[in-house]
């Protein structure tokens, strides 16, 4: 593949020049995280200690991102990894095997409750309340994070010859449990220790430090929702990015789209969740800050819904936004749902 053949003469290219991919400080651990929301975990981990490179930066869409030379060079002179795993990040086996890189790739659900995709499911609902622990599938050839151990191929199958991915048997969009998102910072700072034992105090101190502002948040999180009526509790969306915010607050969500924003939701698709709009009478409709914004204006416009804000979902805000890190994205995102349904 002519771009496959880029990233790799790219790599080739800097590894003329290795003083181009030292760091400042022989202590300064280099890190790659492949979307905002995980790197905004690692800077909370690793502080001053860790040197941190995003591939789909704020406001990004990793569903559709396409890896450039520039990615294939950071992922090469990392010394970790950190991806979300569940199939994701479509685009990484491909740049891992450009970059040819030796750093571990380190899943960060690993060890969460994640959940059945709805496509797999066939419906909606949730797929056995009582959750998954993804653990029991890592006991498959997944207990190592090494890349030589790592099998990419099972991981990030696609779907088809053009790069494009399915996300498969589990719900990817795990950070939207606040539950999930202290199992991340967990596995951040059990791999940033194994990779920098000198520092593994300061990791563990800041883990632990972060960790409990992720309980005040989500104490903050269930209040809110708590305070919303139980029939005025559904509301609409873009994609299906929000299920784990359902699992875990009581909310529902509908959304035309899937959980991967590749696949245009059918006016057929459209129609039914019209119907369905109309009989759960939802209470407010949104936009993602990934997405484009046309088909949840054509639903409002058809169901009467007044657009009560922007969500975010697969990505940060930039700084100058309302959601540059995790704990303001959650925060925006439950104060914009609780107000336009108090306007409803």
């Amino acid at each position: 593949m002519p771009r496959l053949l880029m990233l790799a003469t790219a790599v080739s290219a800097f590894a003329l020049f290795p003083a181009t991919l030292a760091t400042a400080s022989a202590e300064t651990l280099k890190v790659v995280a492949s979307f905002s929301i995980i790197a905004d975990f690692a800077r909370n981990v690793g502080g001053d200690r860790v040197e941190i490179t995003t591939l789909v930066g704020p406001n990004g869409d990793a569903h559709v991102y396409e890896p450039r030379p520039a990615d294939a060079a950071a992922v090469a002179g990392a010394d970790i990894v950190l991806v979300n795993g569940l199939q994701f990040e479509g685009f990484l086996q491909r740049l891992v095997e450009a970059s040819g890189t030796k750093a571990p790739i380190v899943e960060l659900t690993k060890g969460g409750e994640v959940l059945r995709s709805a496509d797999d499911d066939h419906d909606h609902g949730h797929a056995g309340e009582e959750g998954h622990d993804h653990d029991k599938e890592e006991e498959h050839g997944h207990d190592e994070h090494d890349h030589d151990e790592h099998d990419h191929e099972a991981e990030h199958a696609h779907a088809d010859g053009h790069g494009h991915h399915d996300h498969g048997e589990f719900d990817p969009h795990a950070w939207q449990s606040v539950h999930n998102a202290e199992v991340y910072v967990k596995n951040i700072a059990d791999a940033f220790c194994e990779a920098d034992a000198a520092g593994c105090g300061t990791y563990m101190a800041n883990a632990e430090a972060y960790a409990e502002e992720l309980e005040a948040l989500e104490g903050t999180i269930k209040a809110a929702v708590a305070d919303i009526p139980e029939d005025k509790r559904t509301i609409i969306t873009s994609h299906d990015a929000f299920r784990y915010f359902e699992h875990e607050y009581g909310l529902k969500f509908l959304a035309p789209e899937g959980v991967s924003t590749e696949s245009e939701a059918s006016a057929a698709d459209v129609a039914a969740l019209i119907r369905q709009v109309r009989e759960d009478q939802a209470s407010a409709i949104f936009v993602e800050n990934i997405t484009n914004p046309r088909l949840i204006e054509q639903i409002a416009s058809e169901t009467g819904l007044k657009i009560g804000g922007t969500l975010y979902s697969d990505a940060l805000s930039d700084g100058t936004g309302p959601a540059a890190t995790y704990i303001e994205m959650m925060q925006h995102n439950t104060d914009t749902i609780t107000k336009a349904i108090s306007a409803d």
